[in-house]
């Protein structure tokens, strides 16, 4: 099947506008949206076709508060690294929206799925990784075809989270979702508008 020029088009726009969101209305985001996102997850390819993330919908107060507090604990030694007018810069940035936005998704990634029988990931294991990068794709840019923005927590620490949700043993955590609508739309990546890395042309070499 080919696309046309108006197709592709649109699917460039969605790319440019595909940015990570930090600031959210507290509005809540309707079932039929969320259930959208899920199903856009059920198209992305993967390994052997081993689908090996697993997606838990962080909904109490008390699950949300103990994210948040592993998120402070993991970014105030994330800023260790820094110093002088870095360190100011780093302290402030808005890193998350745990404490707003209404959908938050806790993305583990099973290292041992029995799905797809190990067929294409014996060498390269971390395409399990991958596939569930491209899911994660899939959602963010099906959530920002409705207006919807994703911000991707990953200054959480893996253990702290794993022992937090109890989950399996194989379950390795990948990242930490905020979905909402966002409080201002711009296609500039955020970390790009405020300075703390420009964006550049992808690297593109022939060998």
């Amino acid at each position: 099947m080919q696309f046309t020029d108006a197709e592709r088009s649109a699917l460039f726009r969605l790319l440019e506008w595909r940015r990570d969101v930090r600031h959210f209305l507290p509005d809540p985001v309707p079932d039929a949206l969320v259930e959208d996102l899920r199903c856009a997850m059920d198209l992305a390819p993967s390994v052997g076709n081993s689908r090996p993330w697993r997606v838990l919908s962080v909904e109490s107060a008390k699950h949300r508060q103990a994210v948040r507090a592993i998120f402070g604990e993991a970014n105030h030694r994330a800023a260790s690294a820094y110093q002088g007018a870095q360190l100011a810069h780093y302290q402030s940035l808005k890193l998350e929206g745990i404490e707003i936005a209404p959908v938050q998704l806790a993305i583990f990634t099973a290292q041992d799925p029995q799905e797809g029988a190990g067929l294409g990931r014996r060498s390269v294991p971390q395409t399990l990784e991958h596939s569930t990068a491209m899911a994660v794709q899939n959602l963010n840019l099906v959530a920002r075809s409705y207006g919807l923005g994703v911000g991707m927590v990953s200054i959480l620490d893996p253990e702290a989270m794993a022992q937090l949700f109890a989950v399996p043993a194989d379950w390795r955590f990948s990242l930490y979702l905020c979905i909402g609508w966002p409080q201002h739309n711009d296609s500039q990546p955020l970390l790009h508008r405020n300075g703390w890395q420009q964006n550049c042309q992808t690297s593109w070499e022939v060998v």
